[in-house]
């Protein structure tokens, strides 16, 4: 079949015109190369062809070339499956069949209708044109059409096969498409489109549709939230400019209220100061009157007396003298009259001082703002003091204004009748204020006032703030550890009881280590017991809590978690008994003579001349050495809490010892308990003995260290936890080495 088609191939080459050229038909390939013609091709009017396929009669064509035309013309279509009813662009092989208009097919197969258009009008070119009868649709004679009919039959299955496997589904075609992320825009899955984008996101188109419309919800439901914000704030603004309307209403009313009465008073006084002005101008008025009337009669009466003595003049001498004397007489009494020539009253009135004092007095009553109300003050906030200082915090209501405030505090203390408790006061800016200089873990009564120009604002309600604690002090010589836990005690450090206590614990063997490994929080009383790993090295503080807050850490103390590690008892410990300063070591000096026995006791030792050591009470294996003289008398072992101080240790079945007595260069070992005794002997003295307490298997086991012997084991019933004991018969000493890890052979037993 493939020589076939390559021979069809070959004679349609050499029979069509140089001006027609043939293209391998490539479905698959980009969208330019679906145009099976050049573009030269395909520039016949589709009119044109319309009109010469639809309307134009065919002839047929006579003789052997015609019919080698026919032939080859079905070569072609077989090859370009052009026998298609949609390939052939409105041609029809049956008449009674529909023809198709060239415009009823897609765009993107125009290039190819017409093209085939052309091809036929080769075909049908010539003579030959109107051959064919109307049932052959001028193709040629009935024969002819008849072997045209099986061609096409032939031609139309192998074309329909081939043109299956190019054609690719619109959807597939559209799936194709993709999304480059980086430039934001569409591509085509095609080869060029990846090769320019190869370095870019690329994602499928229907993913980068359905990631924008996602991101198109969110920013709505963003721009949502903040439509939202925006109308709560906008209502909230309303609600300010409703208020500040109010107010100002109210101090424009307060305004005019104090302005009428400061205008009163001023016309007032005005009438007043004016009418004692005018007082005082008739005053005046008046005596300047008076004074110009005196001065008139004084001047009458000097005219008078100037004319009697010039009529005197003119007289006889006897007349003139008897006038001259009663004229002398009259002279001198009108001489000897004063008259008053200064002015009474002075044209210039006094300054007079006003006094405006209810005035001013009315004038600074009216303000802007009205006095403060009483300010709220807050509760205390966790964590808000220190040791020494406290922070409080209070609150005003939103109209007033403010320019200080006046912070008033005093201990809570119980006083003693008519005692008053110092009070303290500052002044502040802020709506807070960290006071300092406090004791630590006490309780202090806060309140506040607020002051403006108006006045000061009443006090607020009393509020209780209590500063931190002291930090604690670790009892170093009662710290008591195993290999996986630590039981450490302290003391308070506090005269008032504290809410809780902390303890904090760092790996000190950790490189660089630094802040808290682990903490134990809300720990009721003044010891703790925590979980630790084994073979490590701790760094322990203790910290106090309170309302307050935490108080600082406590000196640090180091634990090992290499073995068992406890301080002997001071409060078990005989009076003969003396326990060495670093607390291991147990001394018994030479008796004097004359002691007394101690007096009986239930937590000392009286007749036994023993201590106990604090073990730490958890279960597991417990191991500590004891270091002893050969030559002497001692007693070391364990007993309980409870057990009787008045006995001797393993005399009763509350202890379980390793007695030992040197006696006539002998040496006797002995293992009590409750009087009984195993019959064993010891053949080689140990100078150090090591001891293992084991409580999930309950036994006690003593061993020879110097030499790794395992000496003896008791099975204990221990239905509580026990303590080491330690006696000493004669004067010396033992030394008590703990804290130390197991040795190999200890763990066999």
């Amino acid at each position: 079949m493939e020589e076939e088609a390559g021979e069809a191939r070959e004679l349609a080459r050499s029979l069509a015109p140089k001006d027609l050229h043939f293209y391998h038909m490539d479905l698959y390939d980009s969208e330019d190369r679906l145009q099976t013609f050049p573009a030269e091709n395909t520039g016949i009017r589709r009119d044109a062809v319309q009109a010469e396929v639809i309307h134009e009669p065919r002839r047929a064509g006579k003789g052997k070339t015609q019919r080698d035309h026919d032939e080859d013309a079905d070569d072609l279509v077989h090859l370009f499956a052009l026998d298609d009813d949609h390939e052939l662009g409105g041609e029809c092989v049956d008449e009674n069949m529909p023809r198709i208009e060239v415009s009823e097919y897609p765009s993107y197969m125009l290039a190819r209708g017409e093209a085939a258009a052309e091809q036929r009008d080769w075909r049908l070119g010539g003579d030959a044109a109107g051959a064919g009868g109307p049932g052959c649709g001028g193709w040629g004679s009935p024969g002819q059409c008849q072997d045209l009919r099986e061609a096409y039959s032939y031609a139309r299955g192998r074309a329909s096969e081939e043109y299956a496997c190019y054609v690719i589904p619109e959807e597939e075609d559209e799936a194709a498409d993709v999304f480059c992320a980086t430039c934001k825009t569409p591509l085509r899955a095609s080869e060029e489109a990846f090769h320019q984008h190869q370095d870019h996101e690329v994602t499928p188109l229907d993913k980068a549709l359905e990631s924008a419309k996602d991101e198109i919800h969110r920013n709505m439901y963003k721009l949502e939230k903040q439509i939202i914000e925006m109308e709560n704030f906008a209502s909230h603004l309303e609600e300010v400019f409703m208020a500040v309307e109010e107010n100002f209403g109210r101090q424009e009313q307060n305004f005019e209220s104090h302005y009428n009465e400061v205008l009163e008073t001023l016309a007032q006084k005005y009438e007043e100061k004016i009418q004692a002005l005018g007082e005082k101008k008739r005053e005046k008025l008046e005596a300047l009157y008076g004074q110009l009337v005196s001065c008139g009669e004084n001047l009458g009466a000097c005219k008078e007396l100037m004319e009697t003595v010039e009529e005197m003049c003119h007289e006889e001498k006897v007349e003139f003298i008897k006038d001259a004397v009663a004229m002398a007489d009259r002279l001198g009494k009108f001489l000897k009259t004063k008259t008053d020539v200064e002015i009474s009253a002075q044209p210039d009135f006094e300054d007079q001082t006003l006094d405006f004092s209810d005035v001013e007095q009315l004038m600074g009553s009216i303000n802007t703002i009205p006095a403060p109300s009483a300010p709220v003050i807050n509760p205390q906030a966790p964590n808000s003091a220190s040791g020494s200082s406290v922070r409080v915090c209070w609150s005003l209501y939103s109209d007033d204004t403010v320019e200080s405030y006046g912070l008033s505090y005093r201990p809570v203390r119980d006083s003693s009748p008519g005692k008053s408790r110092a009070e303290f006061t500052m002044t502040v800016k802020e709506t807070y204020c960290t006071v300092t200089n406090l004791m630590p873990n006490t309780q202090y009564e806060f309140w506040v006032t607020a002051q403006n120009r108006a006045g000061t604002s009443p006090a607020s309600e009393h509020a209780v703030y209590t500063t931190a604690p002291s930090p604690p002090i670790i009892k170093s010589k009662e710290i008591r550890s195993c290999e996986e836990a630590v039981l450490i005690c302290w003391a308070s450090g506090n005269l008032n009881p504290v809410d809780s206590y902390t303890v904090e614990l760092t790996q000190a063997e950790l490189p660089r280590a630094s802040g808290v490994t682990e903490s134990v929080v809300g720990i009721p009383t003044c010891e703790a017991l925590v979980q630790l790993q084994p073979r490590q090295s701790y760094s322990i503080c203790v910290r106090a809590l309170n309302m307050g807050g935490p108080s600082a850490r406590s000196e640090p103390a180091t634990v090992y978690t290499t073995g068992s590690y406890f301080p002997l008892n001071e409060h078990t410990c005989h009076p003969w008994l003396t326990i060495s300063e670093d607390g291991f070591t147990v001394v018994r000096s030479e008796r004097k003579t004359g002691e007394r026995e101690p007096l009986p006791s239930n937590t000392r030792f009286t007749r036994c001349v023993a201590v106990m050591g604090n073990l730490i009470p958890v279960q597991g294996r417990h191991y500590w050495e004891v270091e002893v003289d050969a030559c002497l008398d001692y007693t070391v072992g364990v007993a309980s809490e409870d057990v009787p101080k008045q006995e001797d240790l393993g005399a009763n079945c509350l202890s379980w010892c390793m007695r030992h007595t040197f006696a006539s260069s002998r040496h006797k070992y002995e293992f009590l308990h409750n009087k009984m005794a195993p019959d064993l002997r010891i053949t080689v003295s140990p100078r150090k003995i090591g001891i293992l307490l084991d409580y999930e298997s309950s036994k006690l086991s003593f061993f020879n260290v110097d030499i790794s012997q395992h000496l003896y084991t008791f099975s204990c019933q221990l239905h509580q936890f026990v303590h080491p004991c330690f006696s000493l018969e004669k004067p010396g000493s033992l030394k008590i080495h703990n804290g130390i890890p197991m040795p190999k052979h200890v763990t066999f037993y």
